[in-house]
């Protein structure tokens, strides 16, 4: 079998030397922040992350609660768990005007994670929202609530993964009262579901991937994209099947051309973990990795530096899927990370865990309040701006080996400070209070015209001394975290 891979005509092709051609989009560089919802079946329970995989491994917590709950994965398996995922409160409208009113400049949906199960009326795969769960377009749903708000719409796509991520499904127990009984995945009346039987049993990319796989991961790629003119594609992780995923790419900005009167306003979001890979020998493979055909993005991930190119962090203030008593970060938690991506010329991207029903809990709709609350006083320090000089002062953020997975809450006083910047304006966030600020980058080199803080009335006394430039603080906090000095210069 060959693998067909039609791309739409336009400026790129397959080659990494004609991706390399790959400029990022403004739209892009200005948004800094965007909100992403990663929903799907594996919400139902409530339960957490990659419960598809986990109720299929003995003993996993997940599994013991599966157990109890549902009964045993030969009998109830998830294609049992997806009808419960019903959406049935689900006001897309209503959630996207809430996350652009905190301060969302585009809004990225889950289309397909690890679990198999397509959220849209996908063309090339019956096991979709339209056919099962929900019975919704969730994509389609989205997109047209991103529209009728202005904002740039993107997919996330998971599903590179899933031919060995799912295959625990093919299992059974080892022990105890369902020894050797097969779980749900061996039914080959389910194989369009759970893949026919094959060897694969890890988390990484399949190293052996069968053709048919490779080439339903291609037409549902092109289709989601198509279908919805989505501004961004992320896949979790590198370029997946060689060719063929650099023909998704190709095949992303050259759609994008042709709808946006020959040029690209595409975003394509992977991953590098070329250096991990390497480390683990070759057992784990998460794609290739090709500088300038793309904007990286590290999950969960924090840099110590500026970077020349943008980039991005996709984080969740808790797990990825819905969990009752889940601990989430606080507002304050994500406006220091917000802040220290931008300083380094990076975007975040922000999961909010939506439950079954489509709805928010309490706690989420007082994060969403609160970030809300301080990104109406300090947009202006975010939005629009690029890196100064220097990223900051203050501690730095941990050099790790590996940028993903390393993010932690940045504490400090007022000497921990942010730098954005604009034509003739630089923006010190400190991230504590005092009586005043002392801002060393701001030397004697730099003419300063006028100072103040955003959100906060009138001009603020300075002076320049040696030290640096010293700022009188206003009578009054104007948010409860991160301040924003505006700092005038010629």
């Amino acid at each position: 079998m060959k693998i067909e891979f039609e791309v739409t005509p336009g400026s790129f092709d397959t080659s990494v030397e004609s991706l390399q051609k790959y400029e990022c989009p403004e739209w892009f560089r200005n948004a800094k922040i965007g909100f992403w919802s990663h929903w799907g079946p594996q919400s139902a329970p409530m339960y957490g992350d990659w419960y598809a995989r986990n109720i299929y491994i003995e003993g996993h917590d997940q599994y013991k609660y599966h157990l109890e709950h549902y009964g045993h994965p030969s009998e109830f398996g998830y294609k049992d768990i997806i009808p419960l995922w019903k959406a049935e409160k689900f006001d897309p409208e209503s959630l996207v005007a809430k996350y652009k009113k905190a301060g969302a400049r585009y809004f990225v949906a889950c289309a397909v994670h690890h679990d198999n199960f397509d959220n849209w009326n996908s063309k090339h795969h019956k096991w979709n929202a339209v056919n099962y769960g929900p019975k919704k377009d969730i994509i389609k749903m989205f997109k047209d609530a991103a529209d009728k708000e202005g904002l740039p719409f993107g997919v996330t796509v998971h599903h590179e993964r899933s031919y060995s991520w799912f295959n625990t499904n093919k299992g059974a127990d080892k022990e105890g009262k369902w020894a050797g009984v097969p779980y749900d995945g061996n039914d080959p009346a389910y194989e369009d579901l759970y893949y026919p039987p094959h060897e694969e049993n890890h988390m990484s990319y399949p190293h052996n991937p069968s053709q048919e796989f490779v080439q339903g991961w291609y037409d549902r790629v092109k289709d989601v994209v198509e279908q919805y003119d989505v501004d961004l594609l992320y896949t979790d992780g590198g370029v997946p099947f060689g060719e063929v995923g650099r023909a998704a790419i190709a095949n992303l900005y050259n759609h994008s051309e042709k709808t946006h009167n020959g040029k690209c306003e595409a975003v394509y979001n992977c991953k590098n973990f070329t250096l991990s890979d390497k480390k683990k020998g070759g057992l784990h493979f998460h794609g290739d990795y090709f500088e300038g055909i793309c904007v990286e993005d590290l999950e969960r991930g924090v840099v110590d530096d500026i970077r020349d190119e943008p980039w991005q962090t996709d984080t969740c203030i808790g797990k990825w899927f819905y969990r009752v008593g889940q601990q989430y970060k606080s507002a304050a938690f994500v406006i220091k990370m917000l802040c220290d991506i931008v300083s380094k010329n990076g975007n975040l991207l922000l999961n909010i865990p939506v439950k079954p029903d489509g709805t928010l809990d309490e706690t989420e709709e007082k994060f969403i309040e609160d970030f809300g609350a301080w990104m109406a006083v300090n947009g202006e320090a975010i939005y629009d701006t690029r890196p100064f000089v220097v990223f900051g002062e203050g501690k730095k953020v941990e050099k790790n080996e590996f940028t993903s997975f390393n993010e932690k809450e940045i504490e400090g006083d007022a000497s921990q400070i942010r730098f954005t910047a604009k034509p003739g304006v630089v923006y010190a966030i400190c991230f504590g209070w005092a009586e005043e600020f002392l801002v060393k980058s701001i030397d004697t080199t730099y003419k300063v015209k006028r100072v103040s803080m955003l959100g906060a009335d009138g001009e603020l006394e300075f002076k320049q001394t040696a030290e640096g430039l010293v700022v009188t603080s206003p009578v009054a906090k104007p948010c409860e975290v991160a301040y924003s000095l505006k700092i005038e210069i010629e």
